[in-house]
């Protein structure tokens, strides 16, 4: 199955992500993979990844990835593994900073997402739904980070939304 989780900040989201996994991991005993989008950096980043990292069990394998998200989905995914991605509008900000192509990383993304054999869940910031940001580079984050969900969505089995910890499924089309 693959899915897609969304919401606003602190919303539950990783909360909700991880439990899936541990559930999926306890009935097929496939290993679970968590592909890190972040930059592990000082400061209130370090202290978010500190908490992520805390509260998911040491036994998972954890890939780190700041821009190759297709390739590193294409290498780790198999049919026993289930990939835990977190997150997408981490990966889009790092891309919008760097000097790729963000329709060239996108387009990776939604065509290694068709042939991955194993269970994915990717991670998302919901962001589209407060005030329309001033400035040009804000603007293109949230319209990229809107386009992006709605591509996923068409592609992936479940969305769910994270609203206050919980789970509100919008899509669930069984595999």
């Amino acid at each position: 199955m693959k899915q897609l989780i969304i919401g606003g900040a602190r919303s539950g989201k990783s909360r909700l992500a991880q439990e899936y996994a541990k559930i999926w991991q306890a009935r097929t005993s496939g290993e679970v993979i968590v592909v890190a989008t972040a930059e592990s950096t000082e400061g209130a980043m370090a202290k978010r990844i500190a908490h992520h990292k805390s509260h998911r069990p040491s036994e998972w394998k954890l890939v780190e990835t700041t821009l190759d998200l297709a390739q590193a989905l294409i290498e780790q995914s198999r049919s026993d593994n289930l990939l835990l991605v977190d997150c997408l509008t981490l990966w889009l900000s790092n891309i919008q900073l760097s000097d790729r192509s963000w329709s060239q990383e996108k387009q990776a993304l939604l065509e290694a997402l068709t042939d991955l054999p194993g269970e994915v869940i990717f991670i998302s910031n919901e962001v589209g739904q407060g005030v329309v940001p001033l400035g040009e580079l804000s603007r293109e984050f949230v319209d990229e980070s809107g386009w992006l969900h709605q591509s996923l969505a068409k592609r992936v089995d479940r969305v769910t939304m994270a609203i206050a910890g919980l789970p509100l499924v919008i899509k669930s089309v069984e595999a």
